[in-house]
């Protein structure tokens, strides 16, 4: 896992579109702000008050994007009375906590709910996203994908970029599709 001093060094090189972990805290919202974080996902399952993070994050930035995600074994219903607060709603497709697990397929139900509830959103999905699973991932109604072993492990890690960024084209969902 990156540590938040890290974090912050790569932030100083322009690398702004690293996934932050779990260990950076709300006292680190400004100083990630002052790097050029693009956004912030927490899980829902993390806080008892999703409001009030949200518009922590808000106010430590009004530029960093606010994302929600959802482990799978959580219900959608659980972010729906915050959703329209977010910018990016996160189905986990997998149980957080290391890369190379097996998508799980049953979480295409939460997207297509999601995407169905929220049509102009960015519905990212995270885990075990590869050119076997994109597809699904894709005719859900995921606009953003994380792929980590997918890519990293490929011996040609741009044809593996470019068929996720196809698919979430070819699904209409790709306008501002982020890889």
């Amino acid at each position: 896992m990156l540590g938040k001093s890290l974090i912050i060094s790569l932030f100083s090189l322009s690398l702004s579109r690293l996934p932050l972990p779990e260990s950076v805290t709300l006292t680190s919202l400004p100083q990630l702000n002052n790097h050029s974080a693009d956004s912030f996902t927490f899980h829902v399952e993390a806080t008892k008050d999703p409001k009030a993070l949200i518009n922590s994050i808000r106010n430590a930035s009004r530029k960093m994007q606010v994302g929600v995600a959802l482990k799978p074994k959580t219900s959608v219903d659980a972010v729906l009375e915050f959703a329209n607060e977010c910018d990016i709603l996160l189905v986990m497709t997998v149980e957080p906590g290391f890369g190379g697990q097996k998508f799980m397929v049953p979480m295409m139900e939460k997207v297509k709910r999601l995407r169905e509830l929220y049509p102009e959103k960015d519905i990212q999905v995270d885990g075990g996203l590869g050119p076997s699973t994109i597809d699904a991932a894709a005719a859900a109604g995921a606009n953003m994908i994380v792929a980590g072993s997918s890519i990293f492990k490929s011996n040609d890690r741009a044809v593996v970029i470019k068929q996720l960024r196809d698919s979430v084209i070819k699904y209409g969902h790709g306008v501002n599709a982020n890889v």
